[in-house]
């Protein structure tokens, strides 16, 4: 996957370098240097981007196990009676309430 990113971000950078060349009516490879340094770039947020977005998935699982927790608290944790379960349904109100925040 990182090796795909690499090479799709590199040619995403590439194509960008030389549509900005053809669209001023240049040469295409007008300063090559310039297609280097589009290439690195474009790798570099095709990387950045795999990243983010595994960051943003690990964030929405966490998002959502809180707020499942929430609902069984809401839905279910009252009617449990059990003395172990208290310190847990405790901690499930202080969730609750950061998430209404």
């Amino acid at each position: 996957m990182p090796l795909s990113a690499t090479v799709v971000g590199a040619m995403l950078g590439l194509s960008v370098q030389l549509h900005s060349n053809a669209l001023r009516k240049l040469p295409l490879m007008r300063h090559p240097w310039e297609h280097v340094l589009a290439l690195g770039l474009g790798a570099v947020f095709g990387n950045q981007l795999v990243k983010w977005e595994a960051k943003v998935e690990e964030d929405l699982d966490k998002l959502l196990q809180k707020a499942k927790e929430a609902n069984e608290l809401r839905y279910i944790g009252y009617r449990v009676i059990d003395s172990e379960a208290r310190p847990k349904i405790e901690e499930l109100r202080v969730i609750e309430k950061k998430l209404r925040i």
